[in-house]
């Protein structure tokens, strides 16, 4: 009887261990950026939020290099028990692959999608010195003269979505990589909440706006689409995944706990808004949808790319 019941003991721990509530420790949510940026501001709300549905801290660690590359292949051979995630965005998600080879994971293979919590939408500023207002006006005043535009630099999500832009109305566009410095240029692709301040105060004029709606923020600035760029979109966004084979309930508890706390009209939503992001769809928010998201994006990069002449180097 004692060896039986000896011999069952580690099964019982096992047994016990397993039946475990999740969480029962920190969360560590990793951001693959430095301090400060976008994805870092968006990953520490989104770790308040999960932490007060959850009831257990999600300690934020940023782990910057390579493009957010560092960082999310940190996460993609982590242990698949839901305490290691990642803040998850253009650059290592569906940039990343097809700009440098061998980033060390497969970000359609490797990552289970939780949820899509926000994006930026991208849109097309331009120089007060260029006289067009619109899509229309800036095509034919390309092709007398090509228009420099500048994005965050090569193999960039708004390198990309300026190549997609080029492909679709024909325009003359020059891209320059920018980095700072000296320099000017006609225009830029850049994130919107970026462009709005500039908009805003009169130093330059927005154009367009990549999204499927006017941003409340701005309503006079037009759509891609409204412009004649039929189906036009593009953003920087910025969603929550865990490594592969996590399990099911652990990838569900946590995207109820995003989801509810980015309900509309929350603080959290709100805050997101005054930051210039628009707050992703209930649909998006869950596990299918961001996956369906992050494949749709990871094809119109891997389009762009093409369009750009980049290959993984």
């Amino acid at each position: 009887m004692f060896v039986a019941a000896l011999g069952s003991a580690p099964v019982l721990l096992l047994a016990r261990s397993a039946l475990a509530a999740y969480p029962d420790r920190p969360i560590h949510l990793i951001v693959p950026f430095a301090a400060g940026g976008n994805a870092d501001i968006v990953g520490r709300i989104t770790g308040d939020l999960i932490s007060k549905a959850l009831g257990r801290p999600v300690v934020v660690e940023n782990r910057g290099g390579g493009g957010g590359s560092i960082g999310a292949e940190f996460v993609a051979h982590a242990t698949p028990d839901g305490y290691t995630l990642l803040v998850g965005s253009n650059g290592p998600l569906t940039v990343e692959p097809f700009v440098h080879a061998n980033v060390g994971y497969d970000p359609l293979k490797d990552f289970t999608a939780v949820a899509l919590t926000s994006y930026v939408p991208h849109a097309l500023i331009l120089s007060n010195k260029v006289q067009a207002k619109t899509i229309t006006e800036l095509v034919a005043q390309s092709k007398i003269a090509a228009v420099t535009i500048a994005t965050s630099g090569i193999g960039s999500a708004t390198h990309m979505t300026l190549e997609r832009l080029k492909a679709a109305t024909g325009a003359n566009l020059t891209h320059v990589p920018y980095r700072g410095g000296g320099g000017t240029v006609d225009g830029a692709m850049t994130e919107f909440s970026t462009a709005l301040p500039m908009h805003q105060a009169g130093q330059a004029h927005i154009i367009a706006i990549a999204a499927l709606h006017r941003s409340k923020l701005a309503p006079d600035i037009a759509t891609f689409d409204e412009s004649g760029v039929k189906g036009f979109t593009a953003q920087s966004y910025i969603g929550v995944v865990a490594p592969a084979k996590t399990p099911a309930d652990v990838v569900d508890k946590l995207q109820q706990a995003i989801a509810q706390g980015l309900s509309s009209g929350s603080p959290a939503a709100e805050r997101l808004v005054n930051l210039g992001s628009e707050v992703a769809s209930s649909e998006q928010m869950t596990a299918k949808g961001f996956t369906d998201f992050i494949r749709a994006d990871y094809e119109n990069t891997r389009e762009a790319a093409k369009l750009a002449g980049i290959t993984p180097q």
